[in-house]
Parts: C-alpha cells; structure tokens; sequence
C-alpha cells in the first residue's frame, strides 16, 4: 500500500493504487490533465490494463482537483510539477514510471528533465505548446469571471493563465529527455492537437517512440481506450 501523500504546502494528495505481481518493484505513477482527475475512464482503464499484466500503478489527483485538497484557481502546471516532486518522494524503493495525460503530459516532461526518480516516461495527447493551448481555448474568458469548459468547478484563475503563458512550451525540456518515451496521440483529438506530440518526438531527433491512432479522440473515448491501453502496456513490456 502506498501512504499519506502531501504536497510540500500540506494539501493531502488523492490517490488510488493498483497492485501488480507480488515480485514487481515498479511503479507507474498516473497524471490527469486540466479539470480531470485521477478518475477518467481511460485513466482507470489504464491501471487495470497494466494490473492484468502484473504491474503497479498509483493514479493521482493533483491539488485543487477531484479528491485531493487545494484550491482548482491555484492549479497551474508549475505547481503540478511540483505536487509530482512529493509523489516521488513518496515511493522511495520504486522504480519509476510516468504517464501523463494532457496537460499532466507537460508535467511529466517538465519533471522528467531534471528528476532522474522517473525512469520512463508516457505522454497521452501530451500538451506541449502550453501557451498556444491557452490562446486557443480559454482567450475569449475573463479570468475571474469564466469558467472552463462551462465546467462551474472549475474558474479559470489569472494564475492558471499566467503560468500557460510564463511555460509557453516544453519543448526545451523535450530535448533532454532520454530515457524512453512513448507518445500518443489520437488523430482525431481537438483539444491537444497532435502536432505537439510530433513537434515532442522530433525534439527529440527521434529518441521517443509515437503512436498515432486513427480516428480517436482527446479522451480516449471508446475503442480508443483499448487502443491506448494495449499500445501502453506493450510498449512498457518492452522497455522496462
């Protein structure tokens, strides 16, 4: 079992783990993008996929969403980042993995450059030009007085915004990255558009491994959830 996890203010961190083989001392810790959390379907579909083939992993709400303590106006991707810190933190005698959907995407991209603790890395419609996303989604709110997505749980706050804007991109952190990496990315996806995980891949000059699936979506909906969980799983069985 895993234990309490805080953040470094003390805000209590959700979290759900899913045991693997009894002999099997790696760990995929799984990220949620922006308004999600540790519960999305393809998420849970995910951690059992990778339970049936004997390995563990940890589903995680950052702070501020689902579950986890923290205010959603002081989610940011830098703050993410950091919440990623105390997880790791918190699996001291683990090997680590990292999948990160959307936006958790950059965290992971961002936390894997300068924290050797995660061993390999996965992006799910992985964000990448985090400022561009911004202008193209949520330009037409007033921070303060909107909400994203209509979703009333979730304002959209000055400091999400500038913070999107303050990242830009992480691209830089993308061509540090050499352990292996697996990018997917549906083709038919709207919100994270697939040319971020084609500009990551060839910030890389190739290192990283990408998958783009026919027809699916940013969620993962559908058959595009048995898509992504095989090409995962797969892929980790061949790169542990």
């Amino acid at each position: 079992m895993i234990p309490e996890i805080r953040n470094s203010e003390g805000e209590r961190l959700d979290h759900t783990f899913h045991p693997g083989s009894d002999d099997c001392r790696e760990i995929l810790v799984i990220g949620h993008g922006v308004t999600g959390n540790k519960d999305r379907p393809a998420l849970v579909a995910l951690s059992e996929a990778l339970a049936a083939a004997g390995i563990p992993s940890l589903r995680i709400s950052f702070s501020g969403n689902g579950e986890s303590e923290g205010s959603f106006e002081d989610s940011t991707i830098s703050k993410e980042v950091a919440d990623l810190g105390s997880v790791l933190d918190a699996l001291a005698g683990w090997r680590i993995g990292y999948v990160g959907h959307s936006m958790g995407g950059a965290v992971g991209v961002l936390r894997a450059a300068g924290d050797e603790r995660i061993e390999t890395l996965v992006s799910l419609a992985g964000m990448v030009d985090t400022a561009e996303f911004f202008e193209r989604k949520f330009e037409e709110l007033t921070p303060g007085a909107g909400n994203m997505w209509d979703k009333p749980e979730c304002p959209l706050s000055q400091t999400y915004a500038d913070d999107m804007r303050s990242v830009a991109t992480v691209l830089p952190q993308a061509e540090q990255i050499e352990i292996p990496w697996l990018l997917v990315h549906g083709s038919a996806d709207e919100v994270v558009l697939p040319k971020d995980s084609r500009l990551a891949q060839g910030a890389t000059k190739g290192r990283a491994d990408l998958v783009e699936l026919e027809g699916v979506d940013h969620v993962f909906s559908d058959a595009g959830t048995a898509s992504m969980t095989a090409c995962v799983v797969s892929w980790l069985q061949h790169n542990r």
